[in-house]
Formats: structure tokens, C-alpha cells, sequence
């Protein structure tokens, strides 16, 4: 019963549950969608105030405003190095596998309608990126003002009540990944996937490989050990493979990096910021995704066209949110830039989008987790005894404890 209680354990089960029940009985499984939905609705209501206040209070704090600057210069040089080679590593798997060939389509002319409704529907949500910047803007001023504490202080006691909030939402995290789990086998199928398993095993092969080889010495240069790390946060990776969000997970996130050693101020700076300019795994689905889609319609593209695509996502994949169904958006945009591989290519892949999401989400999560770590050990801000003996040592006390750590 004690092993039941325990967060990683109650997702395991409820994800091995959805999908039983998804080939079992899939008209019931389809139903479940909203469980998902409501999960993740509820962590995007709390997600701006949570970032507005953990990043205005991190700078607040700062001292030394010139701090401010070269922080955010080392974390955005550190983004697009990385989230560049991921772009690269997924072309080049994408190009040697060519798993839209066998497809053979032909062109394709009208654009889906579904994709301008997404793109509606990302239009009315709120912009982390203005969010962030709004609190940079407001953590600079507060540093430089002589009675910021009292500020501070209701901006520190506001994120406490927060956090609270989150650990309550974090009881519907299993029946959350339960229905999202049940949902997308119940419509899709087992055997209805068959088409697309070459580009699934490609992303999820490809992430894999992304996380060990190229996350993983990254770790390493820090002081830690990649495998440890995510022992760690197994719990914050079920969540976002079951809701395919890594904004369900920030909160914790940050308290847990927090606790490893990492100054807050960092972590409340860089780790918001990487949402926004870091996402590993959706830009190794990006590029797959596009040259998917020209295989598919038989589109001829050359390396020069091939370049331009990547140079479109260095600029289309930053901004995306870290909701399910971002990527598909910005999976749009970047099609409409592009003058050879057709927009309304993008239907071909709706209907395994949802178990994209999950690879991609997952490798995000870890990804902006071993960037904040390797950023605060490049400026010195992380206490590497601490962070090692977490790590070898978890305080598993509940979220309650982790949450008055991260504020």
C-alpha cells in the first residue's frame, strides 16, 4: 500500500490502465479526453501568475543587475547551440531513414481546416514569452529599488499559496494521464498505427539518442550524472508523458532543481526562459515532421531547400508552448514560410500527433532540466556537494516540502 502512495507509481498504473482500455473498449476510451484536457487547462490558469512571480522575485533578488545580462546571454548561447544540434540530428535521421517515402501520396493543395482552428486556438492563450519578459523587465526595476523587500515579500508569499494550489491540482495527475492515455489508443488503434511506425520509432529512437548522447555528457560537464537526474525527476517525466505538457510540470521542476542546489534566481530566470527558446524535442519533431511530409508528397527538396528549412526553425520553433498541440501550430507556420513543401501536407500528420507529443514533451522537460543545471554550473551559481547528494539522497517528504524550497 505504501508503494501505491507514491506519485510515479499511481502514473505507471493509470498509463498501463488508459491503454488497455483504449484497445479494449474504444468507444468508452475516446470519452476521456476531457480528464486530460481538464489536467492541463487547470496547470495553464496557474502557469502565468507562477512564472510572472517566480522570475520577478529570482531578479528582484539579484544585486547586481549586470548578473541579469550575462545570465540570459549564456542561457540563450546555450539554446540555440542545442536546440540547433537537435535540429541538425533530426534532419539528418529524418533524410537516411526517409520514412515518408513509402506513402507516396502525391502533391497536395488544400490546407486542413483544423490547422487554422489550432492556430486560433493558440492565438487566445496567454504569451510566456511576453509573460518573461514582462518579469525581467520588473525584476530589473525591483533590484534597483531601496525597499524592494516589502514587494518581495508579497510576491514570495503569493507564490507559496501558488505552489500550494499545484500539489492540490497534482492529485489529478493519474486520472489526468488515465483518460489522455485511453484517448489516443481508443481513436487511433494499435493496428491503425502501422503506417506511422517508422516515423514514431524515428522520433523516439532519435530523442533517445539525443537524451544519452548529447544530454547526457552535458550532464556529465556539469558535476552530475544523467541517469541520477532522472531517477529524480521520474515522477515530473510520467506526468508530462501522460499529458504530453511540460508546463503541468514547472512548478516542481523548479522547486526540485532549487533543492539540488541551483540558486533560485537562476533557476527563476532560465528554466521559464527554455520553455519558450529550448525545446529539444520539438525541434527534432519539427524537422522530421516537415522533410515527413515532402517524402510523403513526393516533394524534391535539395540541401539548400533542406537548409532553409532549418534556418525557418531556428526562428518557428522558438515561442512554442509547452502545451500538447503547440507543436502542430508551430508545425504550420513553419510550412506556410517555406515555399516548397505544402501546408496542407499537415493533415498527414493529425492523426498521430498525440503520440508524437509525447516523445517530444518528454525530451523538452529533461532537456530545459540539464540546461538550468548546466548554466548554473557555467556561472558558478550551483552547489555540486548538495545537487550529488540529492541526487543520492532524495528527500521524497511529499511536494509540500520541495514547494517551500522553490519559493
Amino acid at each position: 500500500m505504501r508503494l501505491l502512495s507514491k506519485l510515479h507509481v499511481q502514473l505507471f498504473l493509470a498509463i498501463a490502465a488508459g491503454i488497455v482500455l483504449g484497445a479494449v473498449r474504444p468507444a468508452w476510451a475516446v470519452q476521456l479526453k476531457p480528464l486530460g484536457d481538464l489536467f492541463v487547462g487547470l496547470i495553464r490558469v496557474l502557469l502565468g501568475p507562477i512564472i510572472f512571480g517566480t522570475v520577478t522575485v529570482g531578479i528582484g533578488r539579484m544585486s547586481d543587475v549586470k548578473s541579469i545580462g550575462r545570465i540570459g546571454i549564456k542561457a540563450l548561447v546555450y539554446f540555440e547551440l542545442v536546440s540547433g544540434l537537435a535540429l541538425v540530428i533530426g534532419l539528418i535521421v529524418v533524410s537516411i531513414v526517409q520514412p515518408g517515402a513509402a506513402m507516396n501520396i502525391g502533391p497536395l493543395t488544400a490546407a486542413p481546416a483544423a490547422a487554422a482552428h489550432g492556430v486560433l486556438d493558440h492565438l487566445i492563450h496567454p504569451n510566456v514569452l511576453l509573460i518573461v519578459l514582462v518579469s525581467i523587465c520588473l525584476g530589473i526595476v525591483l533590484s534597483r529599488v531601496a525597499r524592494k523587500q516589502a514587494i518581495i515579500g508579497l510576491l514570495d508569499a503569493f507564490l507559496r499559496v501558488m505552489f500550494r494550489m499545484v500539489r492540490v491540482v497534482m492529485y489529478l495527475a493519474p486520472p489526468a494521464a488515465f483518460g489522455a492515455m485511453a484517448y489516443v489508443i481508443g481513436k487511433y488503434g494499435l493496428g491503425k498505427l502501422l503506417p506511422y511506425a517508422k516515423l514514431l520509432a524515428c522520433l523516439y529512437i532519435t530523442c533517445l539518442l539525443f537524451i544519452l548522447g548529447v544530454l547526457g555528457p552535458i550532464a556529465r560537464l556539469s558535476g552530475v550524472s544523467l541517469g541520477r537526474f532522472l531517477g529524480y525527476i521520474l515522477d515530473e517525466i510520467l506526468i508530462v508523458f501522460g499529458t504530453c505538457s511540460t508546463e503541468s510540470v514547472l512548478p516542481q521542476m523548479i522547486g526540485k532543481l532549487e533543492a539540488m542546489g541551483c540558486e533560485s534566481s537562476l533557476v527563476g530566470m532560465v528554466l521559464p526562459a527554455g520553455y519558450t527558446f529550448n525545446a529539444d524535442g520539438t525541434s527534432i519533431y519539427l524537422t522530421m515532421a516537415a522533410i515527413f511530409i515532402a517524402q510523403a508528397t513526393r516533394t524534391p527538396l535539395s540541401w539548400r531547400d533542406e537548409l532553409t528549412v532549418l534556418a525557418v526553425l531556428m526562428v518557428t520553433s522558438k515561442g512554442s508552448a509547452g502545451v500538447a498541440g503547440s507543436g502542430l501550430v508551430t508545425l504550420a507556420a513553419t510550412l506556410a514560410s517555406t515555399s516548397k513543401i505544402p501546408a496542407a501536407g499537415l493533415s498527414l500528420v493529425l492523426g498521430i500527433e498525440s503520440l508524437l507529443n509525447q516523445a517530444r514533451a518528454v525530451t523538452n522537460v529533461i532537456g530545459n532540466g540539464v540546461a538550468t543545471l548546466a548554466i548554473a554550473r557555467w556561472e558558478g551559481k550551483l552547489d555540486i556537494k548538495r545537487a550529488r547528494h540529492q541526487l543520492e539522497h532524495p528527500i521524497r517528504k511529499g511536494d509540500e516540502e520541495i514547494s517551500s524550497v522553490a519559493v
